[in-house]
């Protein structure tokens, strides 16, 4: 299914009052996983109060030993750092990478929004080299703007 396509039921997902944040959330990373074949791992980080830490939220896929990442650790660490969306094609090549899983061979993170402030973020995994694209980013901005809205 196409990026475009799932935008709609992204807004739905978010609009659904009846269930809680966290729920919608880990239906969100359900529907990215299930619909876009090389999204791996999808899930969500977020800033741990005033702590320079960030904890892992609701996600989908292979679980991970990484529920709590220091700012400036790995990808996610350096997003929260940067406040800039962070692409890896080949997490082979990247020196400040924390390995989840031997199979995963590219990574995108893209920070969350609120009121100016990076609370959080996405981040995906892929178990395909190099797939990420810049429709993936715009996407995944889309994805993280319409969550800032409930948060």
């Amino acid at each position: 299914m196409s990026l475009e396509k799932l935008k709609p039921q992204v807004e739905t997902i978010v609009l659904d009052t009846k269930k809680t944040v966290d729920e919608r959330l880990k239906s969100i990373c359900e529907l990215l996983e299930t619909h876009i074949d090389y999204y791996n791992w999808v899930g969500f980080y977020f800033r741990n109060g005033d702590k320079e830490e960030l904890l892992l939220g609701p996600y989908v896929g292979e679980p991970t030993d990484h529920t709590v990442i220091p700012f400036g650790k790995g990808i996610c660490g350096q997003v929260a750092v940067s406040n800039e969306n962070f692409v890896v094609p080949d997490v082979a090549a990247q020196d400040n990478y924390i390995a989840c899983s031997i199979t995963v061979k590219a990574e995108i993170v893209v920070p969350i929004f609120v009121n100016g402030e990076n609370i959080g973020q996405i981040d995906i995994d892929s178990n395909t080299p190099d797939p990420f694209t810049e429709a993936d980013e715009r996407f995944l901005e889309f994805v993280c703007k319409k969550v800032s809205e409930i948060l």
